[in-house]
């Protein structure tokens, strides 16, 4: 069974850090690129970061470019995700999954999902 579990989320206050942790199971981790998605109420889900299972190449969203930082563990089987400068707008549930990247842009590759953990920034 898939199983993805984020953590680290919380308050901060703008300009603030975070670093969210995502333990991945059930599946080969070496075998997937994985990512980190976003869902601020009434808006759709986005894709803001996503790492390469063949050589750790990184995207991430124009929006995030800069101030987050992705990275993966394959030991531990999880995936991270450094964020630094925080905004309001960076308010959301994060989620990680698995991705693919179109034009640069991180996009869910299956429709496996955690529960996510939830980000508030304050201004």
């Amino acid at each position: 069974e898939v199983q993805l579990v984020e953590s680290g989320g919380g308050l901060v206050q703008a300009g603030g850090s975070l670093r969210l942790s995502c333990a991945a199971s059930g599946f080969t981790f070496d075998d997937y690129d994985l990512g980190w998605f976003r869902q601020a109420p009434g808006k759709e889900r986005e894709g803001v970061a996503c790492i390469s299972s063949v050589d750790d190449s990184a995207y991430s969203a124009d929006s995030v470019k800069g101030r987050f930082t992705i990275s993966r563990d394959s030991a531990k089987k999880t995936v991270y995700l450094q964020m630094n400068s925080l905004k309001p707008e960076d308010t959301a549930v994060y989620y990680c999954g698995a991705c693919t990247v179109v034009a640069g842009i991180p996009f869910p590759a299956y429709n496996y999902w955690g529960q996510g953990t939830q980000v508030t920034v304050s201004s």
